[in-house]
């Protein structure tokens, strides 16, 4: 890694007694964008062929440049939009729709619809692998990942995950690696013949959402609503280690240029850590985002890091379907914030 010299400011938390060496690298907000605008939202996509910026919002998925804030496009008729992937050889792109268990397939040059297809239910992550060349979802209520043709765009089979599962990322070698949440466990998946191959568990992690890969080292970054990132060794398929992170994590990445990992906490945290080797992690810093930015994407070329939130009320009361609901959103207060180093 190109060594970065940066005095922190008060907008790092530092971890631990006196300064980081000069050898540390940072981060900083560097960027806000009111982006406005109703609803929720969750995963963010970065189209690095298209530099578009795809966030999921509520109903819709809002296609953002990247350098300037300003909206693009909208790709409507979504019903609790969760991800988005990108099948670049067929040139489409997928988002999934929770509520009612679709995926919408989109024209990746006129951000179009050319239809739809059903998942299951809770269909939540989303991912295009490369070596397969399939589209996985991944379904959180249904336990299952639906596997979906990127030139159809059609299901052409089920992979039940015995649990629920959250985040998802693609080796390149033809093997998937997801979160089981509920079970507090990885599991490795065999895309060709989609089927599970084996999943070890994560404790002390309790409830991993966000997740990452260092492919070149074959180890994995877990978010864990504990507080906690836990990173295995996915050839090994057991947890090597743990390093503390911030509260109410849900999006993890991974920066190979800069060995750098990261987990976006909705307690208003970008915490980084860093690979000094495939064995040893140690936490650098806790960059002050804001409340609520939760979900993330990263710039692997520029390094930069996107992540949205928005002012947020009291939440709405529980119900037996959500018994802890999330604050309230404040509405026109959507920002897209971009972290620099």
């Amino acid at each position: 890694m190109r060594a970065v010299t940066r005095v922190l400011s008060g907008g790092a938390l530092l971890l631990g007694a006196g300064v980081l060496p000069a050898t540390t690298q940072t981060y900083h907000v560097a960027k806000t964008f009111l982006l406005g605008g109703d609803g929720g939202w969750d995963y963010l996509a970065l189209d690095t062929v298209g530099h578009r910026l795809f966030i999921a919002r509520q109903n819709r998925v809002v296609v953002v440049d990247p350098d300037n804030g300003k909206i693009l496009s909208e790709i409507p008729g979504l019903n609790r939009a969760h991800g988005v992937a990108f099948a670049y050889a067929s040139g489409h792109g997928f988002a999934t729709s929770g509520a009612d268990s679709t995926v919408t397939m989109f024209d990746l040059t006129t951000l179009q619809v050319l239809g739809h297809t059903t998942a299951a239910v809770d269909d939540d992550a989303i991912l295009y692998d490369a070596a397969s060349k399939r589209v996985f979802t991944f379904n959180g209520d249904a336990h299952s990942s639906s596997v979906i043709d990127p030139t159809s765009g059609k299901r052409i089979g089920t992979i039940d995950l015995g649990a629920g599962p959250e985040f998802a990322v693609a080796a390149g070698d033809g093997k998937l690696y997801v979160n089981l949440e509920d079970k507090g466990a990885v599991a490795e998946i065999d895309a060709a013949a989609m089927k599970v191959t084996r999943q070890w568990p994560l404790a002390p992690c309790e409830s991993p959402t966000g997740l990452a890969i260092d492919r070149a080292h074959h180890r994995l970054f877990s978010g864990c609503r504990n507080k906690i990132m836990g990173i295995s060794d996915a050839t090994a398929g057991k947890l090597l280690s743990t390093v503390p992170i911030g509260g109410g994590v849900d999006g993890c990445a991974f920066d190979p240029g800069a060995q750098l990992a990261f987990a976006s906490n909705g307690d208003g945290t970008l915490t980084i850590v860093h690979e000094d080797t495939p064995a040893k992690f140690r936490v650098l810093a806790n960059v002050a985002t804001r409340r609520g930015a939760r979900t993330m994407a990263l710039d692997e070329t520029t390094h930069r890091i996107f992540t949205v939130t928005a002012e947020l009320g009291p939440p709405p009361p529980p119900t037996a379907d959500h018994p802890h609901p999330r604050p309230g959103i404040v509405p026109g207060t959507f920002t897209l914030l971009i972290l620099e180093p």
